[in-house]
């Protein structure tokens, strides 16, 4: 997975990319939990997601939000790091001009900006947000979600009880032909702790139902 440094707004963003598997290959990006509580880009549920994508053809990037490991800038709360994920789209996007299928995903911290920045990319075409942060976060501007997706929630979930996910679920489906689905891992945490699999395998059964119809091959094991 080669190492890519590119121009952030703030100064330099370490990245790790994977290019396609065609020239059209459908793109995703990957952001990491809270960069102030330790999150990085090799997070483990971060670089799950990154290798699922890659396991399916995707030209898909991570990279290391400011301040976090070799790229310059400080946290800045959120602004700055939403400016770090669309420079890091831009670049992304530009190594695969006719992908017409684009995925942003998070997991805690990374969903929030990734949301937030589906609402200024069109292009967007589905998100998967792994433990959104409902309970300390203020996701009100989906007014409403422009695109479907998926939040993987853990049912013992110590940061975000169940019910606050479902009432935020509630609030944006509001977009006709925009669903949300959302996939409950009987005894997660916030982090996946013991079911980082449960998790991977309910985003490559959505991905199956609702990406762009390829038959990409995966590595991930089914439970059953």
């Amino acid at each position: 997975m080669p190492e890519v440094i590119i121009n952030g707004p703030a100064g330099r963003l370490e990245c790790r990319y994977m290019p396609g598997a065609t020239s059209d290959a459908p793109t995703a990006l990957v952001l990491h939990p809270e960069p102030h509580k330790n999150g990085t880009m090799n997070n483990r549920v971060t670089f799950a997601t990154y290798k699922l994508f890659q396991a399916r053809g995707y030209a898909v990037m991570r990279f290391n939000f400011r301040g976090v490991g070799r790229s310059q800038g400080t946290f800045e709360q959120g602004d700055g790091e939403l400016a770090d994920a669309a420079t890091a789209m831009d670049w992304l996007q530009a190594q695969f001009p006719s992908s017409n299928v684009c995925w942003i995903a998070g997991f805690s911290f990374g969903s929030w900006i990734g949301m937030q920045l589906m609402m200024r990319r069109p292009e967007i075409t589905g998100f998967i947000s792994l433990s959104p942060p409902a309970s300390t976060h203020d996701f009100t501007f989906l007014a409403p979600c422009p695109a479907s997706g998926l939040i993987v929630q853990g049912s013992e979930n110590e940061q975000v009880p169940a019910q606050r996910v479902q009432a935020l679920v509630e609030k944006i489906s509001k977009q006709k032909g925009v669903v949300i689905d959302v996939d409950m891992i009987d005894g997660a945490n916030h982090f996946f702790s013991t079911h980082l699999d449960e998790a991977m395998v309910a985003v490559t059964r959505y991905l199956d139902r609702t990406d762009d119809g390829r038959d990409m091959p995966s590595d991930l094991p089914d439970p059953k």
